[in-house]
């Protein structure tokens, strides 16, 4: 499968590493962005085989866990309502919330449905006139297109029982925030590939500038990865903060500019709370005024009471670098896939997820 199995090559993965171990002499520490990429450096055992000068953190590219428990409550409130068919991704589904997650209300017998586009919510929108259909979109760049589009689609449809409840995250903000903390130890960035294929590459440069900071926009596979991480080893080495397009396959610098257009449309930039991380100015995209009917927040009046983080979860130190998973000290005990304190332990990209499911006993000690 072309694309594929040519970045799972085995000869590649271990030039790579050579090249790793022979050019680094001091210590670095990076943060791939992506919960994709956390995922396969820890199920391929990349970490272990890297040298003990470099360690690996793990961002806060997970839009799973980064939604906030506030937003949370706001989905189970809508899908509590007697007129309301909550649509969402299954990943969604288990987060807890500030007193319950979806699954449970689901369980008590709300209308809760599954998805794998948001386009599919508007048919289900069009097919149930007498319903209002909410379509809880969350993401990063990369989901922000199909969910602008669902809503474009729904108005040109004439289907007004339709909304989403939006809670997209931002990459570049999220970095800044992260570089700009006190505590900041991060050296280099692996940035994520398919936010870079929507958005382009401009937006890092300037990160890279302000923060002397090298990143090296990366993809998913083991090869992507060891790539990655020499070019970012490469600048570290050197002195050098550039910014360098390893995913060239699909990333140009420019972005995708349909889905550009597609996303300004709809959405404007807004500020956002992270889960853990607090509030990150101009960090999410909220639905815009000239499709406000389509902002479920102003069709549902929404205006709950913030919620308080679960004071257990340190999710927020997790993704800002400056923890692994199993320095948590109810990893593995009293938080599990099945019964998590955090997002990071139930998402299908969380980092506490990937080290619970595939991390050897060398990385889980790291």
């Amino acid at each position: 499968m072309k694309h594929l199995t040519e970045y799972r090559n085995p000869e590649l993965v271990q030039e790579y590493l050579d090249k790793i171990h022979r050019i680094t002499t001091k210590d670095w520490t990076l943060m791939e962005v992506c919960g994709g990429q956390t995922h396969s450096l820890v199920k391929n055992g990349i970490l272990d085989l890297l040298p003990k000068h470099i360690t690996m953190v793990h961002g806060p590219g997970c839009p799973v866990c980064v939604t906030s428990v506030s937003v949370i409550d706001e989905a189970v409130y809508l899908a509590e309502q007697n007129n309301v068919i909550l649509c969402s991704f299954g990943d969604m589904l288990r987060v807890p919330g500030s007193h319950k997650n979806l699954l449970e209300v689901k369980a008590s017998g709300a209308d809760i449905r599954i998805l794998y586009s948001p386009l599919e919510a508007v048919e289900i929108a069009k097919a149930n006139p007498t319903k209002e259909v909410v379509f809880f979109a969350v993401g990063f760049e990369t989901t922000a297109p199909a969910n602008a589009l669902s809503v474009v689609q729904a108005h040109k449809m004439g289907v007004l029982n339709y909304s989403i409840l939006a809670s997209h995250v931002l990459v570049p903000p999220a970095m800044e925030a992260i570089l700009s903390d006190e505590d900041n130890k991060i050296d280099g960035f692996l940035a994520a590939g398919h936010v870079c294929t929507i958005m382009g590459m401009e937006e890092y440069y300037p990160v890279a500038e302000k923060y002397k900071t090298p990143i090296v926009i990366t993809g998913f596979e083991p090869v992507d990865l060891l790539q990655g991480i020499l070019m970012c080893v490469e600048q570290l080495e050197k002195g050098q903060y550039q910014v360098e397009n390893q995913y060239a396959r699909y990333v140009q610098r420019q972005g995708n500019e349909m889905a550009m257009n597609t996303i300004k449309e709809v959405f404007a930039v807004s500020d956002r709370v992270w889960r853990g991380i607090g509030s990150i100015p101009q960090s999410g995209y909220e639905v815009n005024e000239a499709y406000k009917h389509y902002n479920a927040r102003l069709k549902f009046k929404l205006n709950l009471p913030a919620a308080e983080e679960n004071k257990e979860c340190i999710s927020g130190e997790i993704m800002k670098g400056l923890k692994k998973p199993k320095q948590c000290p109810n990893f593995g005990s009293k938080c599990k896939p099945e019964h998590p304190l955090g997002a990071p332990m139930v998402s299908s990209e969380g980092a506490c997820a990937a080290y619970y499911h595939y991390a050897s006993v060398d990385s889980l000690s790291a």
